[in-house]
């Protein structure tokens, strides 16, 4: 997460990295100010912390979010060097300018300020920590798209990975997850956590669906005694490539030919009711693979 990487200034792919960028820390704001500001959400985050700065002591979120951004970027240069790259910079001034746009058009807490019922205020937390975190998910997802990361408390988890060697992951959910505690300790209310919680959860996934695609693909491995014609159906009726691998049974040691092919979810279906005409003894391992890099798929440099 977060390797700096270059594109020649002025290059289709500096316009096209930078549009990604841009888009995604507007999007990034308008969650900030639509969905996680007006409720005290706090989704990980310096912004987390930032919203409940503002609820408590009536700071704007992008000024203080700001003002631990700077620091953070100062100690992470220092502790990892140069990993953020220039776009990590830009998006952590990016994010602070288009949320004091949203902000001047559309105010704080906008949301709050009719009077309603303690019933509604739960269905509208709810609705806004779901939309809130596709929101916050496509913002980040074209973030990450553009090889850049928000900074911020992914900082803190670049730094502790490098000396405590436990998975970035992990270390991101202990991180975003303990900021997310601290709406307990500000405000009382035991359910903004778990609001926030959900909102990091879709958040997640939408990442993936902006970063991967929406276009889950199969690893296929195909054990049959019928191998030709099930590699003659994924050649010329699929379209597909497939990889003929010789093993060797484990327990008799007959000679076996494994085919190895990666298809779309539509396209395994048809293969796996087609595999049960030519041959129903034959031994089929589909696993999920979430990206495929390569011709035919998705080019290397995307």
């Amino acid at each position: 997460m977060g390797l700096a990487t270059k594109e020649k200034l002025f290059s289709k792919d500096f316009f096209t990295t930078y549009a990604w960028l841009a888009g995604g820390c507007f999007i990034f704001a308008l969650g900030n100010v639509l969905f996680a500001e007006p409720y005290g959400f706090a989704p990980g985050g310096t912004y987390g912390l930032s919203i409940v700065f503002h609820h408590l002591f009536g700071w704007r979120t992008e000024v203080s979010a700001l003002c631990m951004d700077i620091p953070l970027l100062i100690i992470g240069f220092i502790f990892l060097g140069g990993k953020f790259g220039v776009k990590t910079v830009v998006c952590t001034f990016m994010i602070p300018v288009f949320m004091g746009l949203v902000h001047r058009f559309y105010g704080f807490n906008a949301l709050l300020e009719p009077e309603i019922t303690e019933r509604a205020l739960l269905q509208e937390q709810l609705l806004s920590a779901l939309f809130g975190g596709i929101v916050y998910g496509i913002g980040l997802g074209m973030i990450f798209k553009s090889r850049a990361t928000s900074g911020g408390s992914d900082i803190i988890s670049m730094i502790l990975h490098k000396y405590t060697h436990i998975s970035l992951g992990t270390l991101v959910i202990i991180v975003d997850c303990t900021i997310t505690l601290t709406t307990v300790l500000a405000f009382g209310d035991w359910r903004l956590p778990m609001y926030s919680w959900i909102l990091i959860f879709v958040e997640g996934k939408v990442i993936d669906l902006v970063v991967e695609g929406a276009n889950a693909h199969k690893t296929l491995m195909i054990i049959s005694d019928e191998t030709e014609k099930i590699k003659e159906f994924i050649l010329h009726e699929i379209n597909r490539g497939a990889t003929i691998i010789n093993a060797e049974g484990g327990y008799n040691g007959n000679s076996r030919q494994i085919i190895y092919t990666i298809l779309t979810r539509r396209e395994a279906t048809i293969l796996r009711y087609r595999i049960k005409d030519i041959d129903s003894k034959a031994f089929i391992n589909i696993i999920d693979s979430k990206e495929i890099i390569g011709n035919g798929f998705k080019a290397i440099e995307e």
